[in-house]
């Protein structure tokens, strides 16, 4: 079974991905979907039980990260690979799913800590497999970028964080 929801959950992350505001699958998470899924190599990546949130102030690649936010009480964000941390496709937190629509996003709010110095432009987010270094899987950037100044934070309310797999 574990498997299994191993499988399910690459597939979720790789397939395609189409999201709401132009996603880049990096070149790691590619790789490990195309050994793992399509020509049965075994993952050399452990699954982590949460990702997280980090933000960029310059583009992302397929490549690699941008810049990150760095500093000023800025760190990464927890979001649990769980049913309760992400919607169906049928747009429901706790339930498998069955959507058609192959949209997931953040069932709960994402806050980041106040800044205690400026951040700077803030134009994308990415998901990471660790709190410091690690792994990018994906990026996106902002519909609308955000200036991150002392004294602000932000914060992504629920169903912010959304992209599509084909």
């Amino acid at each position: 079974m574990k498997k299994i929801t191993k499988l399910l959950m690459a597939l979720v992350l790789v397939l395609s991905i189409v999201p709401v505001h132009a996603a880049s699958l990096s070149n790691y998470a590619q790789n490990l979907f195309i050994d793992h899924i399509l020509r049965g190599i075994t993952a050399s990546a452990t699954t982590p039980t949460s990702y997280y949130v980090a933000l960029y102030t310059t583009p992302c690649t397929q490549a690699g990260p941008g810049t990150e936010v760095s500093g000023g009480a800025y760190a990464r964000q927890p979001i649990a690979r769980s049913q309760a941390a992400w919607t169906s496709t049928q747009g429901v937190a706790g339930v498998p799913s069955t959507g058609t629509s192959g949209t997931v996003s953040n069932a709960n709010a994402i806050t980041f800590p106040t800044a205690t110095t400026n951040w700077g432009i803030v134009s994308h987010f990415g998901i990471v497999d660790t709190s410091t270094a690690g792994n990018m899987i994906l990026c996106i950037p902002l519909t609308t970028p955000i200036s991150i100044t002392i004294g602000s934070s932000d914060s992504f309310s629920i169903g912010t964080l959304s992209w599509s797999i084909n």
